[in-house]
């Protein structure tokens, strides 16, 4: 009887240890949209529904843009959420804490029907800068991360709004809590924002001229990137037809595919994704904190005549950076901004596929991904030249499928330039003996363990190993 009271008081304190962890790992999440201005709107949400089990959703407001001044679509919102509502239950079969169409329709929020800074200031309270105030306000001291699609002038006002009616210190508080990430500039909030609030999380490419922004990598058609996977053929086939109601509302391609989901990609609970380090590189890109140089956005195919002149950013931002690869498609190599989202083009591509079958199959007919496992700890220090093991014991696949093995050293995210005793990748071991290089001062590396199952579609999993590299 002691030696059962003693496991249960050691259980219930690993619980207890355990417990704040998870809690930390869900995120408060907070769409706005200019949905309606392009059907990618519809389709980024579609996408995000699917995962919505991961996080705290905190509003789905519905916002103007350069592309929509005077209209705002709540409406279209909550057509897709009651298509949610109907798989919703099957969605809970594979995963739990799907929240329900009520939860979701009672966050939808719209923002005044109009242009920008049109929107901001004394008077220009909307249901939408009112709702994000409130969510601010809340006692939770967890970020929210607030992902725009279009405008962000309801993002603006409440910001207005806050440093207007409370004390410094209390707004510096709240201003502390946001993380945005905006789909370039499509209006003129978003750089007030910036330069009004300048100790605020930003994640942007500035400017309306799209032609330089990371998130085109999403689904531009570029060498080197997974081509197939985001074509009209595959998305009829893997997310239209024949999935239930949530597949069939993803409209077709008419622009380009989902350029606004890269807002929440990275945060996405696979193993690879660090959202409070865009510089480790995600789902949805990398990034680095700098002041940009300046680009005017009235040059180049995206001139627009009633864009109003860019000027130059006045403090770092989250931006633009470079990832260096060897394709996995053609085996050439490749360094752009575009590579640091289109390198993982098939494994969320397949991880989308996967949950939109889970709005119409039971558990034992779908896949779902892989567990991935480290047998020693996800950061730990070596001395230069000294041999180390990456080791993937005790990794699993719910499904019983069996697994493949991929490590590689993401450059680009540490600190250390040069390239580790393999090269570029190091396939089918589960254990792999790594050399520290010769380092003159402490260096970090980062290692990735990508596991694939090979069920229908193949799904991945991720974990990131930081290694110090300390000189003897």
């Amino acid at each position: 009887m002691k030696l059962l009271a003693t496991l249960f008081t050691f259980a219930l304190s690993l619980y207890a240890q355990m417990l704040p962890a998870q809690q930390a790992q869900r995120l408060r999440v907070m769409i706005l949209t200019d949905i309606e201005a392009d059907p990618d709107d519809t389709q980024s949400l579609v996408r995000f529904l699917t995962y919505a089990n991961q996080w705290d959703i905190e509003g789905l407001v519905a916002t103007t843009s350069i592309h929509q001044k005077t209209r705002v679509a709540p409406e279209s919102i909550d057509k897709v959420l009651r298509a949610y509502s109907k798989v919703q239950p099957n969605l809970l079969l594979h995963e739990k804490g799907y929240p329900s169409y009520e939860q979701l329709r009672d966050k939808v929020k719209k923002g005044l029907p109009v242009y920008g800074m049109a929107g901001v200031g004394e008077g220009k309270d909307s249901q939408g800068s009112d709702w994000v105030v409130q969510v601010l306000n809340k006692s939770d001291d967890r970020p929210v991360w607030i992902c725009v699609w279009g405008g962000p002038n309801v993002l603006a006002q409440a910001l207005w709004k806050i440093r207007a009616t409370k004390s410094a210190a209390e707004a510096e508080k709240i201003y502390r809590k946001i993380r945005i990430y905006t789909i370039s500039d499509q209006d003129d909030s978003g750089p007030w924002i910036r330069k009004n609030f300048p100790g605020i999380f930003y994640i942007v490419t500035p400017g309306y001229n799209y032609v330089n922004a990371t998130w085109l990598g999403i689904a531009m058609p570029v060498p080197g990137s997974n081509q197939e996977v985001t074509s009209n053929d595959w998305l009829a086939k893997n997310i239209q037809q024949g999935h239930g109601p949530l597949g069939a509302v993803y409209p077709d391609v008419a622009y380009g595919m989902e350029g606004d989901t890269p807002t929440f990609m990275n945060l996405v609970n696979n193993g690879l994704n660090d959202p409070e380090h865009p510089n480790y590189g995600g789902w949805g890109g990398r990034y680095e904190f700098y002041l940009p140089e300046f680009r005017d956005s009235n040059t180049g195919m995206f001139k627009r005549d009633h864009w109003p002149s860019d000027e130059p950013e006045t403090r770092a931002i989250w931006t633009n950076a470079n990832d260096s690869l060897v394709s996995l498609v053609d085996n050439k190599s490749y360094v752009s901004n575009l590579a640091t989202i289109w390198r993982w083009r098939e494994a969320y591509q397949n991880d989308f596929a996967a949950r939109i079958a889970w709005c119409t199959k039971a558990y034992h007919e779908a896949n779902h991904a892989p567990v991935a496992a480290l047998a020693h700890p996800a950061s730990f220090s070596v001395k230069s030249g000294e041999q180390f093991h990456l080791n993937a014991d005790g990794t699993y696949d719910p499904d019983g499928d069996s697994m493949s093995y991929l490590w590689f050293q993401y450059r680009e995210a540490g600190t250390y330039p040069g390239i580790v005793s393999f090269s570029p990748y190091a396939s089918n071991l589960y254990d792999l003996l790594v050399t520290a290089p010769k380092v003159e001062k402490p260096q970090t590396i980062h290692f990735i363990l990508q596991v694939k199952d090979k069920g229908t579609p193949a799904l991945v999993s991720y974990k990131r190993v930081i290694v110090t590299v300390l000189p003897k």
